[in-house]
């Protein structure tokens, strides 16, 4: 820094103000000052910065599921977006639904002072950001609420997006729908209600036997599960997958024994549009749980006070053509 205020011919100050994005400081000064940062390739030491009282590090972190599901990585791409736009980098890293790797991930980048946390909750109870014996960074839930803390948390209508889809086969004729559950304690639980909710409101009783809790999220297992299904007495009419991945097991299946089943996914995929019959989905602007939830947390960063909020991003439904095959 002290080379780079010989070079532009100010203090010290002068250019802590200008790194720092301060104000106070002439336009042409600046410009001076931005110029030898440029020409002396300065970079600010984030991990000296961080030390220093009433100081935080540039840096935000994300903990994800797998990034190789599309809904993740969308979160990601636009939390990094908004970052990079306020200035901050972004580590992301993920913990596949494992409790222990959440909260030993979490206490090392706690450690290594990050400004702030963006985390996608796993299962397991979140009492041990409370602890008191350490200061804490700011932390935003995306996608799901946490247990045992309260925290700002940015989320889809899951609730009312399992309604959208189970009223959407229900008004074109269908009356056995079965519906495949991916683990989850909060997202797939609240699709779930929303199916029941709108059997309810037609006064279609739920058939046990048509609710298939998976073992795993993944798309072998909706096949296989959906290839028991069509092999059942009384096989559906109409499968509502609550995720995409299911949904392209499901459909994967259909397609291998050349059934024909009205089929509902939450959550768009890849080439969902171009399949023989394509996909319809409920969706919602999945981009937004990263852009909202980083900009919260900023401003939470830069003191924004009040009570934990609670968005909830609306969803919709895409029709396509494979959720309005007729029973």
């Amino acid at each position: 820094m002290r080379d780079v205020a010989v070079r532009a011919g100010v203090g010290l100050g002068t250019v802590s103000r200008v790194v720092n994005g301060g104000a106070l400081v002439r336009a042409d000064t600046a410009e001076r000052v931005r110029v030898a940062i440029t020409e002396l390739g300065y970079q600010r030491n984030e991990i000296a910065r961080a030390l220093r009282p009433g100081m935080h590090s540039a840096t935000l972190a994300l903990l994800v599921g797998d990034l190789t599901n599309t809904f993740y990585a969308s979160i990601a791409k636009a939390a990094v977006e908004v970052a990079r736009e306020r200035g901050y980098a972004m580590v992301v890293s993920t913990v596949d639904e494992d409790p222990r790797a959440e909260q030993d991930t979490v206490r090392e980048l706690i450690g290594r002072r990050v400004a702030g946390l963006l985390v996608v909750p796993d299962q397991g109870n979140h009492e041990f950001l409370r602890d008191g014996s350490r200061p804490r960074p700011p932390v935003v839930f995306v996608d799901r609420p946490a247990t045992g803390i309260q925290a700002d948390v940015v989320m889809i209508d899951n609730d009312r997006g399992g309604w959208l889809a189970t009223r959407h086969l229900i008004e074109r004729g269908h009356r056995r729908i079965a519906i495949l559950v991916a683990p989850s304690y909060y997202t797939t639980g609240q699709r779930l209600r929303g199916y029941r909710r709108a059997l309810r409101a037609s006064e279609i009783p739920a058939d046990d036997e048509l609710i298939v809790r998976l073992p795993d999220g993944s798309s072998l297992a909706a096949a296989e599960a959906t290839t028991a299904l069509l092999a059942a007495q009384r096989r559906p009419t109409a499968i509502f997958a609550t995720t995409n991945f299911l949904a392209e097991g499901a459909l994967r299946a259909l397609h291998r024994t050349k059934a024909r089943l009205a089929v509902v996914a939450f959550d768009d995929f890849r080439l969902a549009d171009l399949l023989p019959t394509p996909a319809t989905v409920v969706s919602s602007e999945v981009a937004d749980l990263g852009s909202i939830s980083t900009r919260l947390l900023i401003d939470r960063i830069n003191g924004g006070d009040g009570p934990p909020q609670r968005i909830v991003l609306p969803v919709r439904i895409i029709e396509r053509g494979s959720g309005e095959l007729p029973p």
